[in-house]
């Protein structure tokens, strides 16, 4: 039987957080349970995160962005963790996606526009969010926060994701924040 092979993105601009040591407990579990592990801290990447003329012109990725592509289509499973900041992914993360998320990588739009090839179909992914409110008090007040990663992004090119919502991140008492990690590590092992 072939091993799954795992990549972490870390999509916190900073690893010395909890975010981070979520990602640190994630890659030793997986790698103790025998999966092939990749990872990479989106605050270690040089890259220009802004796209300067949207989509019209072409613009060159830098080898940080080749590689998280490399990673990805390397990948069976993909595991995302960030912050939610602003209801939003970090500005650092979004511009990582708006740059190398394109087409001939993650979908390929159909000649008779109607519809498209999702070319990362057949891989699965966690995405883990970390937010300073509980998760429900900010769907009711704010909406669904997850909907641009899940499902417009990730599921648009074919991904089966599942969701982790960590709420109340920097309240957490000592026994909650081992709840989490216990849960992060048994989610490695399952290569979940």
């Amino acid at each position: 039987m072939k091993s799954k092979r795992i990549f972490i993105l870390l999509g916190h601009p900073d690893s010395d957080t909890l975010t981070g040591s979520l990602a640190k407990t994630y890659e030793n579990e997986a790698k103790l349970s025998g999966y092939e592990v990749r990872r990479l801290n989106i605050g270690d990447l040089s890259f220009d995160p802004i796209l300067h003329k949207g989509y019209k012109v072409i613009q060159e990725l830098e080898p940080d962005l080749k590689l998280i592509q490399e990673h990805i289509k390397w990948c069976d499973h993909f595991v995302l963790m960030y912050p939610l900041w602003w209801s939003a992914v970090p500005a650092l993360l979004k511009g990582m996606f708006d740059r190398m998320w394109l087409p001939h990588f993650a979908f390929r739009y159909r000649k008779d526009k109607m519809g498209w090839d999702a070319l990362l179909k057949g891989k699965t992914a966690r995405v883990v969010v970390l937010s300073n409110l509980n998760a429900f008090v900010i769907r009711f007040f704010f909406g669904d926060f997850s909907n641009e990663i899940t499902k417009a992004t990730l599921g648009f090119s074919g991904m089966k994701v599942r969701l982790t919502e960590i709420g109340n991140s920097e309240h957490l008492s000592d026994a909650k924040k081992a709840y989490w990690f216990a849960k992060i590590g048994g989610l490695a092992r399952k290569a979940k």
